[in-house]
């Protein structure tokens, strides 16, 4: 066996182990994908039921610009943007692109008189951050695939703090979150929302044969719209960690597909090569051998 041929049985013998390493990883994320849209799924009546409640008690409250979760005259100096990212790689363009949709967003906040304060969620957005020497307000890792509602809650819990604090004590005057929607399989889109203050909008609803839903608040509207709202954030932090963990689970899976495809075709160049080389070898050693018969031939009949 030639040194060329060695050399492309030892480098296909190499692929095929990476092959191997990116069908499981492939295999492993289209599992974690139907995990995290169940978990998805199951959040969903929570919310509508919790949005319904929130809508009746503000229509039952009559002063509502007092409250300073929702929209009122505040300074515009400061807004938190909290950004959801990967702890892990290897997802594509998944991390940079809601990266770089928060660097839109923190360029637009800038022209409109606002000091972007950024929270980081994954170690991919740590180290985009960390690596330009830019300050994090603060930063949360090893939840992005598998967030559970604690971590929302953690996370939720440090905006509202900061949100309810006085501008001039270190608050923050608005609150948007980049993370990205689940479509479907193949298709991820980032988007960029902002949870406070939240504005409530006074709309007229036609009558349908629904039957609305009757609230009766105890100890008051305004007591309960109060306990509402915060477990409304934190609801909707946790839809977002749950959105972006089944989308980076679905932008891992498609680059691990198209990494084990590109090695199937390298396989079959690499396997092209390595018979072309043999062929090769095999012509040589036949055109060696024949050669060799020739001049033998010729010295035995020179000889006579």
């Amino acid at each position: 066996m030639g040194a060329q041929l060695r050399v492309y049985r030892r480098r296909i013998k190499s692929v095929q182990a990476t092959k191997k390493i990116t069908r499981a990883m492939e295999l492993i994320a289209a599992s974690r994908i139907v995990k995290a849209q169940q978990r998805l799924h199951a959040t969903l009546p929570y919310t509508s039921v919790l949005t319904a409640a929130i809508s009746e008690a503000a229509s039952n409250v009559t002063s509502l610009e007092k409250h300073p979760l929702l929209a009122a005259q505040r300074k515009r100096e400061k807004a938190a943007v909290l950004v959801i990212t990967a702890d892990r790689g290897l997802a594509g363009a998944y991390s940079a692109n809601a990266i770089k949709e928060s660097q839109a967003l923190t360029s637009l906040l800038d022209d409109e008189g606002y000091q972007a304060v950024p929270y980081v969620v994954g170690r991919k957005g740590v180290a985009w951050f960390k690596f330009r020497s830019r300050a994090i307000a603060r930063s949360w890792t090893g939840i992005s695939d598998q967030p559970t509602y604690e971590h929302a809650v953690d996370i939720a819990d440090e905006l509202l703090e900061r949100f309810l604090q006085p501008t001039e004590d270190g608050g923050v005057d608005e609150i948007h979150i980049v993370y990205t929607h689940f479509v479907n399989m193949v298709n991820q889109q980032v988007r960029v929302r902002r949870i406070l203050p939240l504005e409530v909008v006074e709309e007229k609803q036609e009558r349908g044969t629904e039957v609305a839903a009757l609230y009766d608040f105890e100890p008051s509207a305004a007591d309960v719209l109060d306990a509402l709202l915060p477990r409304y954030v934190r609801t909707v932090v946790y839809s977002a960690l749950l959105e972006s963990a089944a989308a980076e689970h679905a932008a891992r899976r498609r680059a691990m597909k198209a990494a084990t495809d590109n090695a199937d075709e390298l396989i079959k160049s690499l396997t092209r090569q390595a018979n072309q080389a043999r062929q090769a070898e095999i012509t040589q050693e036949i055109s060696e051998i024949v050669g060799g018969a020739n001049a033998l031939a010729e010295a035995n009949a020179g000889s006579e």
